[in-house]
């Protein structure tokens, strides 16, 4: 079949891919000049299916309203007067359940741990190089109250199998050696041994440069206008530069997904929660982290990427702009300098911004619509890395008529009806 796959960042690039190796005729359109210019292009770096865990909890609405008044907020709501981010806000906080949870975090547990299969596969079979580590994900707890809190998230890290440390103090010191600087700043961490690092935008461009190699057309500065439908089917795509008819169409497009599918009358329940990095060029290999060390108090992830640190987080709800707030910079120097002091030229970061598409219930969109040949692979959220190859292969799967290696129905849109 001719597919073409709409969008190029690391979910379009890995469905790409996914799909030439099931011998399809691919063509990726992005508007942009080349692969992972968005919200790909500066992550946290971390790969973590172990920390997979849905925002809206048991608790949560209760810890937002503390978080608002923080100097160094995690959560910064700006949703103006915008009824697509009310509908989204109040429809999450409907998933802060007991049930809800446990649902949606089996869900993006059983994605995220399949995608790191996935990843390792790929990687032994192409010898594709990104800065990867495989040295585990680091939640720092800096309160008793945060450590004491952990035990739900335990109990599904077990049932799954998911490998884990509850470490105390000297135990983090042991694993991220830097953090004896501040070593009176946290009081624990809870180890995810498994998870990875890597530059998903290194990523990404090494797998589009080997997927063009395979075949794949790309198709960048070229906008995507509409999808033209046919009796039931989706016949071509519109763009900037022309009609461009496909067998089958895949929708990986992140936070726009919602705009484009909402002329079909298809309710994607995606928003844009906008997310900040710092790149720093490391000055002291010594005092900087070895892997991911997620800051739990302001939710800021640390990570090692070769010669540099990144540093990301933060969830602003503030429509789609990429405007660069300074005090978001702030709040991410903070973290980093108290925890790795001395590590890297903080005062010389590049600052970044990119928009995470997320659903309220935290899972992604994967699988069929009502249209026969229109497919959804996109509201990732902040997991898009973590879960590009396992994603990229279940779609490919999916459109393949192949029967896919995890359960994949109730990751359809289907299930917001």
């Amino acid at each position: 079949m001719k597919i073409v796959v709409l969008g190029a960042g690391v979910v379009g690039v890995t469905n790409a891919w996914y799909l030439a190796q099931a011998g399809h005729e691919v063509v990726v359109v992005d508007r942009q000049n080349g692969p992972a210019l968005e919200t790909s292009y500066a992550n946290a770096g971390e790969i973590s299916p172990g920390y997979a865990s849905p925002w809206p909890a048991p608790g949560i609405p209760g810890k937002a309203a503390k978080w608002l008044m923080m100097r160094h907020a995690p959560l910064i709501l700006k949703p103006g007067f915008d009824p697509a981010a009310w509908r989204w806000m109040l429809s999450m906080l409907s998933h802060c359940t007991e049930a809800a949870y446990a649902i949606n975090k089996s869900r993006m547990v059983r994605v995220a741990e399949y995608s790191r299969d996935c990843l390792e596969a790929l990687r032994n079979a192409t010898g594709i190089a990104y800065d990867e580590r495989t040295q585990g994900t680091l939640q720092l707890f800096r309160s008793v109250k945060q450590l004491a809190a952990i035990g739900k998230d335990v109990a599904v890290l077990r049932d799954y199998g998911v490998p884990y440390e509850v470490l105390d103090r000297e135990g983090c010191i042991a694993v991220e050696p830097g953090l004896a600087a501040s070593r009176d700043l946290f009081v624990g961490g809870l180890r995810l041994t498994r998870d990875e690092t890597g530059d998903c935008f290194k990523f990404t461009n090494e797998l589009a440069h080997m997927a063009q190699a395979a075949g794949v057309t790309f198709r960048y500065d070229t906008d995507i206008l509409g999808l033209d439908e046919i009796g039931g089917r989706i016949a071509a795509v519109h763009t900037a530069h022309g009609r461009l008819a496909a067998d089958a169409v895949v929708v990986s497009l992140g936070s726009f997904s919602a705009r484009l599918l909402a002329p079909l009358g298809i309710v994607l329940p995606v928003y844009p929660i906008k997310g900040y990095s710092l790149t720093i060029a490391i000055t002291d290999a010594a005092l900087a982290p070895q892997s991911t060390v997620m800051d739990e108090t302001f939710k800021v992830a640390i990570t090692r990427l070769g010669d540099r640190i990144r540093v990301g987080g933060m969830a602003e709800i503030s429509g789609y702009n990429t405007k660069l707030d300074p005090r978001r910079r702030d709040t991410l120097a903070m973290s980093v300098e108290s925890l790795f002091p001395g590590a890297g030229a903080v005062e010389q970061a590049e600052f970044w911004t990119g928009m995470r598409p997320m659903t309220p219930d935290s899972t992604p969109v994967i699988g069929a619509t009502r249209y026969d040949n229109l497919w959804l692979n996109t509201g990732h959220g902040t997991l898009g890395w973590t879960m590009a190859c396992g994603s990229g292969q279940l779609l490919a799967d999916l459109v393949s008529g192949k029967q896919p290696d995890i359960e994949y129905a109730d990751l359809a849109i289907a299930r917001y009806s």
